[in-house]
């Protein structure tokens, strides 16, 4: 289960891109070994492909974008979210848009794509990235860090005004089934007001009471409401996921954060790899000798059925 995975075959779908309100056109393919992920534009002639990289980030605002010479790629985050909850390394996605599919809101989808497609194990060690010293990031009242731990655990507080969110706190100890059971089917949320601002400005045109969970200036205006009473704390929880991916391999630590989103979790892994004093990556040979996996547990991926290739 420590093995690098792709697909066992091509995964299609068509739905519609969260800011153009058009639809979008995606195929996801699988890839060879140290590939990682890959986003191609196929609706541009000669669009070089953009990888999946925390130093690829280059606009926050809303969702996480990816972008190289000028090409972008955006509202990566749930379904990079739903590779890393499932065990997913190599990958090439190909869009006819800008955006990824907003589906409904969540990763839920996502994980069920994978699952009906299937993953194969390719022979090789996933690399990881343990915390060996606290790394931290802080901007106004967001915070986030990364603390030596001996498994991948989050931890998440939000705080909101609104009285149908307010405070909430959620924890989570990291494997696909968690993954699956707690975090991927919690939706994104927005405010009316807001979903409005945007929707003048021709951006958001694609949101709606299907792929996002609407709060009024009292309520949810969902007719049928939450999925869970911390829907809104599991959400952002899927979010880091899908943002700390990015870095390329899993982390061996403890994140934890308030307030925090897309830019912060991006700050983090860019202030987590200038301090290489503060991370040690296992390598094969390290996994194959069992060194230095005394005091870690990998995170288990088991739910998708793997088959060697």
């Amino acid at each position: 289960m420590h093995l690098q995975r792709t697909l066992k075959k091509e995964i299609f779908c068509s739905s519609i891109g969260l800011h153009t309100g058009r639809k979008v056109n995606m195929t996801i393919k699988p890839a060879p070994v140290d590939n990682g992920i890959i986003f191609i534009r196929k609706d541009l002639s000669n669009a070089r492909p953009i990888p999946a990289d925390f130093k690829m980030v280059c606009d926050t605002t809303l969702a996480t974008s990816l972008g190289s010479d000028g090409v972008t790629v955006s509202t990566v985050e749930h379904i990079l979210s739903a590779f890393s909850g499932m065990g997913l390394d190599n990958a090439i996605i190909e869009l006819d848009s800008f955006e990824v599919p907003i589906l409904d809101g969540s990763a839920r989808p996502f994980v069920n794509m994978l699952k009906e497609a299937g993953t194969c194990t390719q022979g090789k060690f996933k690399k990881m990235l343990v915390i060996k010293k606290p790394v931290s990031v802080k901007e106004g009242e967001g915070r986030a860090m990364l603390l030596p731990s001996e498994e991948l655990k989050i931890t998440y507080d939000i705080d909101f005004a609104h009285r149908a969110i307010g405070k909430q706190s959620y924890s989570v100890i990291f494997s696909d089934k968690n993954y699956e059971d707690k975090i991927c089917s919690a939706r994104t949320f927005g405010f009316l007001k807001e979903v409005e601002f945007l929707q003048a400005k021709g951006l958001g045109l694609g949101g709606s009471l299907d792929n996002v969970i609407i709060l009024d200036d009292e309520k949810i205006i969902n007719k049928d409401g939450l999925r869970m009473p911390d829907e809104f704390v599991k959400h952002k929880i899927l979010d880091a996921i899908g943002d700390l991916f990015l870095l390329g391999m899993p982390i061996i630590g403890h994140f934890v954060a308030y307030k925090s989103g897309h830019r912060l979790n991006n700050l983090l892994l860019r202030e987590l790899m200038r301090h290489e004093s503060s991370w040690e990556i296992l390598t094969e040979y390290d996994q194959k000798k069992s060194a230095k996996l005394t005091s870690c547990k990998i995170p288990s991926f088991t739910i998708l059925d793997a088959v060697p290739i």
